[in-house]
């Protein structure tokens, strides 16, 4: 596996740009696997008993518009074995240069077909809805379970755009995106520029979270399924008195300004020099 960890060019790509493209790390055997489950979690089939955190869309109802699922690897063990899995978070190490990394939170994702403005995520930047965490270096691994390309909504990402601190503009849930487009330009005073995260079934596209990204719609007759596996590096603290307080791991971590995210639920992907011990207890009891 150590082939398709990041290179050292790799990594100042990634520096440089806030975002890179891993290659295809699932066979087509498992990328079936994990669409079949995929699909169960949807459907409201948990194979742990354990139901994920949130969903924006009820099990049955019509899949006419995005769906996206909080913390899905907590309802299904083959998805956690995946989500854990610790080529993951020693690529995100090396491109960080963290010792560790941890689960922030994962978003099982569900872009339906030929959805017009309905399949846009409007352009922002993660950390907009994290800063309750310090430092703001936390990064996302995208897994795509469907080739990705621009005419099924593949992200875009805004090269460099992590340099320019946090902005008062964004938003995830705008569909009109020229318009969200104008106004961050005018607030940052930075030329855009954006680059299409096309890819294969069973790759990763990692981005920082200060990166500006978004999708168009899914013009295609067949879905787009995928996974947001949320990373930070080991040490990440909580930063109390922000708006982003009301965020779920607040309420998991229960904890006061300053304490590290640890524990239970933010389980750790890898740490240098030692085994994965989160990876191995799933993989156990999956």
């Amino acid at each position: 596996m150590s082939s398709l960890l990041p290179t050292e060019a790799d990594v100042q790509f990634y520096r440089e740009n806030g975002y890179w493209i891993a290659p295809k790390i699932l066979s087509d055997e498992e990328i079936e696997l994990l669409r079949e489950h995929h699909a169960k979690v949807i459907a409201g089939e948990y194979n742990t008993q354990r139901p994920p955190w949130s969903r924006n869309i009820e099990p049955g109802q019509p899949l006419d518009h995005i769906v996206k699922i909080d913390n899905s690897y907590w309802a299904d063990s083959v998805i956690a074995r995946y989500i854990l899995h610790p080529l993951i978070g020693e690529m995100a190490a090396r491109l960080t240069g963290a010792k560790g990394i941890r689960l922030w939170h994962d978003q099982l994702l569900y872009k339906p077909p030929d959805t017009g403005t309905r399949g846009n995520v409007g352009w922002h930047q993660d950390y907009h809805y994290w800063q309750c965490t310090d430092p703001p270096e936390l990064l996302t691994a995208w897994l795509a379970l469907d080739d990705v390309t621009e005419e099924n909504g593949c992200m875009q990402v805004v090269p460099g755009s992590h340099k320019w601190g946090l902005l008062p503009e964004g938003n995830f849930f705008e569909q009109d995106l020229e318009t969200l487009q104008r106004r961050i330009e005018e607030v940052s005073g930075q030329p855009w520029r954006t680059v299409k995260c096309e890819m294969p079934a069973g790759a990763l596209s990692f981005h920082h979270c200060l990166t500006i990204h978004g999708s168009g719609p899914n013009l295609s007759q067949r879905p787009r399924r995928s996974w947001a596996i949320h990373l930070m590096p080991d040490g990440t603290r909580y930063r109390a008195g922000t708006w982003s307080d009301k965020h779920m791991n607040v309420f998991l971590l229960g904890g006061k300004d300053g304490d590290p995210f640890a524990g239970p639920y933010f389980p750790l992907l890898y740490r240098e020099g030692e085994a994965a011990n989160a990876w191995q207890t799933v993989v156990n009891s999956g």
